[in-house]
């Protein structure tokens, strides 16, 4: 049996090992595309281009997604139980107690946003005020603390960063081979230059498939860690638990749908089918509901 400690180490050692992992495939393929292209630049450039991009997204991406969601700030008196609950939680974590807000949608989800603990925000829906009892909803409360405590958001960016530097990487690298021919390839006697060409190519389809795989992967580790950090919180896994399973039989759609932010919320928003096949599992920003909810009933406090 695994204990809540060990949950978390594990997932905190493979999110650390596929970011390791992320940093030497970007360098690789960096290398690869200003070999062919016999010229740094497009790397330099790319990589610019995406801190500055992120840089931004880092800043603002919390007022974005709150607007966006129509969520609005919670006051203390509008709810006060919910605000003791998280002034609790707050303490036993350590943290500041960030900012609520409530969004107006009937499905029970939540996220955590903010660049980091000082700037945070939680905000519910109004479905899972009313669908959860108090230990689901600490459960639900705590997973997003140990999102804020374990600098997801920041993680996140990084891992967005590095994402975007391969799309970019891959896109100015096929542009610039379309319209020069491929200089390295075509200044190479033989069969070798051909070769590396369409290796070249080849990469540059395929590698933004892989970084977002990666991306997606750090993302179910986190959620995993969050998951192990939450039931720390409350020294009581079965809350949250008893919290995802209800958030996962609930089909009430949501009114506003973006892909992009799916992977903030507790679990995917766009209810469907759920996938059990290992390769459609490559692409989901959560981890199967059924596999969270095993590990926090396997975990002894």
């Amino acid at each position: 049996m695994a204990t809540i400690y060990t949950q978390a180490d594990s997932n905190i050692r493979k999110t650390w090992l596929l970011l390791t992992g992320f940093l030497v495939f970007i360098i690789a393929i960096g290398w690869l595309f200003s070999y062919l292209l016999d010229s740094n630049a497009i790397l330099y450039f790319a990589v610019f281009l995406s801190i500055v991009m992120s840089f931004g997204s880092y800043w603002w991406s919390d007022k974005i997604v709150l607007s966006m969601y129509r969520a609005q700030p919670l006051e203390h008196n509008q709810n006060s139980e919910l605000y003791h609950v998280v002034e609790n939680l707050c303490i036993t974590a350590g943290l500041p107690v960030p900012k609520l807000y409530i969004i107006p949608e009937s499905q029970p989800t939540a996220f955590a946003t903010g660049r980091d603990k000082n700037h945070a925000v939680v905000a519910v829906t109004q479905g899972i005020l009313n669908r959860l009892d108090k230990s689901e909803l600490q459960g639900v409360l705590a997973h997003e603390l140990s999102h804020i405590g374990n600098k997801d958001m920041l993680l996140s960016t990084i891992v967005a960063i590095l994402a975007g530097v391969v799309a970019m990487l891959a896109n100015m690298f096929l542009r610039v081979s379309w319209w020069s021919g491929g200089r390295r390839s075509r200044d190479e006697e033989g069969n070798a230059g051909a070769i590396l060409a369409i290796i070249g190519i080849l990469a540059a389809i395929l590698v933004p498939i892989a970084a977002t795989l990666v991306q997606l992967a750090i993302s179910r580790k986190r959620e995993f860690l969050a998951d192990a950090d939450g039931a720390l919180l409350t020294r009581y896994p079965e809350g949250l638990a008893r919290a995802l399973e209800k958030i996962s039989s609930d089909q009430t759609p949501m009114n506003i749908r973006n892909e992009a932010t799916a992977s903030l919320f507790i679990d995917d928003p766009h209810k469907g089918k759920q996938k059990t096949h290992w390769f459609a599992k490559l692409f989901m920003t959560h981890p199967p509901i059924e596999e969270r909810i095993a590990a926090l009933r396997d975990m002894q406090v």
